[in-house]
């Protein structure tokens, strides 16, 4: 890692996982990145919503599940696209004095879709539908499904940096480390299937806390 970027302290040093990721919950979120991954990229061509604003969701969704190798990642690239080290390190911290009136549910669903571990209450999503419409809700969960996805493999990553720095997470192991980060690599075209799929069939990428799949 760049030692020029720092991230905060809690975060650099934290000894045990936050919230732990089972195999299921990472097939879950790749099948769901596929498609979102589409509607970020044509974001980024069409600027339908600011990028910082995207950022700022990522950045504050990491934080819940406090992530240090997504948390890198993304001072990262909320520096390259002008963000400060304190607006950045307070979404992080979950500081909210940096959080913009405007931003505020999107925020806050950020934070609850990170919480749920991608399976929100419907009313939550159809609340940024209300306040955002169609179109930007759907890029605004975009960010924040790819932002879950790359926590859920950042997480295992993270404990294993942490163990070749000699201080493993206390409730991690080599095995669930290294047989998360492969099994990633091994599900991805399957996920790229079931996505496709679910998009035939015209089927939401999203699912809710009273279907789970």
């Amino acid at each position: 890692m760049n030692n020029n970027i720092s991230i905060p302290q809690n975060i650099e040093n934290q000894t045990s996982y936050k919230r732990k990721v089972s195999l299921s919950e990472l097939f879950r979120s790749l099948v769901l990145a596929a498609r979102s991954a589409i509607v970020f990229i044509k974001n980024k061509k069409q600027k339908i919503i600011d990028e910082q604003f995207l950022e700022r969701l990522q950045l504050a969704g990491t934080e819940v599940n406090s992530c240090a190798v997504c948390s890198y990642a993304h001072t990262q690239m909320a520096l390259k696209m002008g963000m400060n080290n304190d607006e950045i390190s307070g979404f992080l911290t979950g500081d909210k004095s940096f959080v913009k009136p405007e931003e505020s549910k999107a925020i806050l669903f950020a934070q609850h879709y990170a919480e749920t571990r991608g399976l929100p209450e419907m009313e939550t999503y159809e609340a940024i539908i209300k306040e955002y419409g169609k179109e930007e809700a759907r890029i605004i969960l975009a960010a924040i499904q790819l932002m879950l996805m790359g926590n859920m493999i950042g997480l295992p990553m993270s404990a294993l940096r942490a163990r070749k720095k000699g201080k493993p997470y206390s409730d991690s192991s080599l095995l669930y480390e290294y047989g998360m980060i492969i099994a990633a690599i091994f599900i991805i075209p399957i996920a790229l299937v079931v996505s496709f799929v679910k998009w035939i069939f015209g089927r939401p990428n999203i699912y809710f806390e009273t279907n789970k799949e």
